[in-house]
């Protein structure tokens, strides 16, 4: 299970598809209490702002040398963190994770900090990217670019052979990152299927650099399943372009460069999480906690044979995945978001004077915040506001009561966001088989209850309703459906049984 951010691809869709999509996406995020557009002043703050922060850089620690890369989805230009290492005797390895100081261009309780704090993230849908920060700032001006100097807050630790951390500190730093990478041709590359990507070819001891980060990455994924962090499967397709025209709707498939950052991540907001509580500064933290619903876990759970302990158990739960993904590949996906959802959403915490919270179950961490996504998580930006209160010897950038309120107000609105996300999946979908009516798929029950009985179409992967032919097919069972109707406004699909 990861909680790192995953950013689609910024392909636009053919121009009336792409518009349709919009008008949907700006509808539904105002209909969530988002605002889809920037207000004039923070417009007239934007125009104000010369280029990227150079105020105090003097004072920070110069670490443009070192052989900093960031890895994203091909067409990122937003980058929030790029990485480095220092391997060091007996196995231990010095890792270092730059994360953008969006704060020393985008002051609180500024205009633009105030749009950012309504909406809370950026919202990827079919229809168009709503970024938190305009984008002259998230891809430019606060991102960590190829070849520009960047001001940055350092999260530094050690990684032991065996993934437990230690020296772990924070400073500011300039930096310079020296290859932007994709994660699609890093994998390929980490996994023997492609050559070195240019630009981290054009970088000498890049390719070294890659090997012990994704090696480093290894040991702390291990440390945690371990402890019993979840692996889940969840179909969000990204839409597939060719001429310019919505062809069709892929997931994004999980792969060695994508555990990379991810593991790299979760690793420096423990590090940022320790850092703050070790001060006695209140922090936000992004928790799962132990699944309330556990007793309906074991019972989905019990429906495919698997046996979970009557008390709450994530590496038992991690043991039953792992057993219904091997066995049962086709409908994984179905499981995984039904677990997912038995066990409850993510939220924002305050942790106050060091007071432990109730940690994140599905990533097996205690100590967790949200810091590593500055451009494009409000939570984020605000961390690092606070961890750079402590380098300063200042106040907490926010008191407890401002972080409780802003807790509170940052789950609804993500929560909001994944809502919007999730409707313009569906839209999508709608709308790329709006002129196959009639047409036949492939298909395998996903759910069914009282108010109806929903499938799972494979090529393209969509979900709609059984609407004919509903009644006798079991959640699992594969059968031929017809779509007999579809409404884009809405996300709707509709299908008979053939």
């Amino acid at each position: 299970m990861s909680d790192h951010p995953v950013k689609p691809s910024r392909v636009p869709a053919h121009p009336s598809h792409h518009q349709r999509l919009a008008d949907i996406a700006r509808r539904v995020m105002l209909d969530r209490g988002l605002a889809p557009d920037y207000p004039p002043e923070a417009l007239a703050q934007l125009a104000r702002i010369a280029g990227p922060a150079r105020l105090g850089a003097a004072a920070l620690s110069d670490l443009t040398g070192l052989p900093w890369c960031s890895i994203d989805n091909d067409d990122s230009r937003d980058l929030d963190q790029i990485t480095a290492c220092e391997e060091r005797p007996g196995g231990a390895v010095r890792i270092l994770v730059a994360i953008a100081d969006v704060d020393a261009v985008v002051a609180k309780g500024t205009p633009l900090d105030d749009h950012a704090r309504l909406n809370t993230t950026s919202v990827y849908t079919a229809g168009g990217i709503f970024p938190m920060l305009p984008e002259p700032l998230s891809t430019d001006m606060t991102s960590l670019s190829e070849g520009e100097e960047r001001e940055a807050l350092v999260y530094d630790f050690l990684v032991g052979p065996d993934g437990a951390l230690s020296a772990e500190t924070v400073h500011g730093a300039r930096v310079t990152n020296r290859a932007k990478l994709a994660y699609p041709s890093v994998a390929a590359w980490l996994e023997g299927e492609g050559p070195l990507p240019a630009p981290a070819a054009r970088v000498p001891g890049m390719d070294r650099q890659l090997r012990v980060q994704d090696e480093v990455a290894q040991r702390l994924r291990a440390r945690r399943f371990a402890a019993g962090a979840l692996e889940f499967e969840t179909l969000q397709p990204r839409a597939v372009v060719k001429d310019g025209v919505l062809v069709g709707l892929e997931p994004d498939p999980r792969n060695r460069a994508r555990e990379l950052i991810e593991e790299l991540m979760v690793a420096a907001n423990g590090v940022s999480a320790r850092f703050l509580s070790a001060r006695g500064v209140p922090s936000m933290r992004r928790v799962v906690r132990s699944p309330e619903r556990w007793a309906r876990i074991v019972a989905y759970a019990a429906t495919f044979g698997g046996q979970l302990p009557a008390q709450p158990d994530s590496a038992a739960l991690e043991r039953f995945l792992a057993d219904r993904r091997r066995l049962d590949p086709l409908r994984f996906p179905d499981i995984s978001l039904t677990i997912v959802k038995l066990m409850g959403r993510g939220e924002y915490v305050v942790a106050l004077h060091g007071a432990p919270g109730p940690g994140h179950f599905g990533l097996a961490v205690r100590d967790y915040t949200h810091s590593t996504a500055p451009n494009r998580r409000f939570p984020d930006l605000l961390t690092g506001r606070l961890v750079k209160s402590v380098l300063a010897g200042a106040p907490p950038a926010y008191s407890a009561p401002e972080l409780v309120e802003l807790a509170a107000h940052c789950t609804v609105q993500e929560d909001a966001a994944d809502k919007v996300e999730r409707h313009l999946r569906k839209s999508a979908g709608a709308l790329l088989l709006s002129n196959r009516i009639g047409a036949r798929f492939e298909a395998i029950v996903t759910g069914a209850n009282p108010k109806g009985t929903w499938v799972r179409v494979f090529h393209p992967p969509v979900e709609g309703r059984l609407v004919h032919g509903h009644d006798g097919p079991g959640v699992g069972r594969r059968l031929s459906v017809k779509l007999v109707s579809v409404d884009v406004e809405h996300g709707y699909l509709d299908f008979a049984a053939e």
